[in-house]
């Protein structure tokens, strides 16, 4: 009786642990990226395929781009998908990671009220913050140390000044949550065109002012971590990941993403045109 009240315990944890885990045959990936690419949709349709072709799992750790370089310093990641070229190069440099491979792009825009109260619309983006400070406009930052943050960081180091005062408001997390507050506060913000046009229908006070220029640029590439510097990293399975978001049918994925949904794109892949 006891050995069949043991064994029915054991058999009763291996039931959860398979549900928990699918299958205990696959293989786990972990992929440290950024809010947009999770926040946008696009895992969701790039993500299936390579788990089909390569019987795996990929689990998606979405963190500012700062964080999840972080997390794969700290070997606590296979590969990553971010935004943010100088860190990345750093990263590379430093032994983390193998090469930096470029897989994708789209851009940045400043969205804010539809009255415009800073009357940026149509500047080019130095200029646009610019007036932002100034006038001392409410301005919600990412704050987060993400690809976004340093972005819009840059501005503000090219123009010398340091936002403060009340009218500078740090939301500390993702671009949707970031863009609902602004929403919320009728603030300006630094947005991403991909969860802009995701979430676009939840903003009804907002629009975008400032776009299509060359500062606001924003590539995303992959990076496998070193398994010289950690062993223990799925590297096979990392590249091979690599190779299929730069592969003829991860491009197309990325290529077609949003057409159907939003009309247009949300992000252009860089590999195969």
């Amino acid at each position: 009786m006891k050995f069949n009240i043991l064994r029915l315990i054991i058999l009763s944890v291996l039931v959860l642990l398979w549900d928990n885990n699918e299958s205990f045959t696959k293989q786990k990936l972990i992929l440290a990226s950024t809010t947009s690419t999770l926040d946008s949709g696009l895992f969701d349709v790039l993500l299936p395929p390579f788990e089909k072709k390569y019987n795996c799992k990929v689990k998606v750790i979405a963190v500012g781009t700062g964080q999840a370089i972080r997390l794969a310093r700290d070997g606590n990641a296979d590969l990553l998908l971010v935004h943010d070229r100088e860190a990345e190069e750093k990263f590379v440099v430093a032994g983390y990671g193998v090469k930096r491979l470029e897989v994708m792009h789209n851009d940045f825009f400043i969205v804010g009220p539809k009255n415009d109260p800073a009357n940026i619309k149509g500047l080019k983006a130095l200029d646009a913050f610019s007036k932002i400070f100034k006038r001392k406009t409410p301005f919600i930052s990412r704050g987060d140390d993400s690809g976004t943050h340093k972005k819009e960081l840059s501005f503000w180091r090219q123009l010398k000044v340091k936002p403060a005062d009340n009218w500078y408001i740090e939301s500390g997390t993702g671009m949707e949550t970031t863009l609902r507050i602004a929403n919320e506060k009728v603030a300006y913000t630094l947005g991403d065109r991909a969860t802009w046009l995701s979430h676009k229908k939840e903003r009804d006070v907002l629009d975008i002012l400032v776009e299509s220029d060359p500062e606001l640029f924003n590539p995303y590439s992959v990076i496998v971590v070193s398994p010289t510097k950690f062993p223990w990293i799925k590297y096979n399975l990392a590249k091979k990941f690599a190779d299929f978001i730069r592969g003829p049918q991860g491009q197309s994925i990325i290529k077609n993403y949003g057409i159907e949904k939003f009309g247009e794109p949300l992000f252009f892949p860089d590999v195969i045109k």
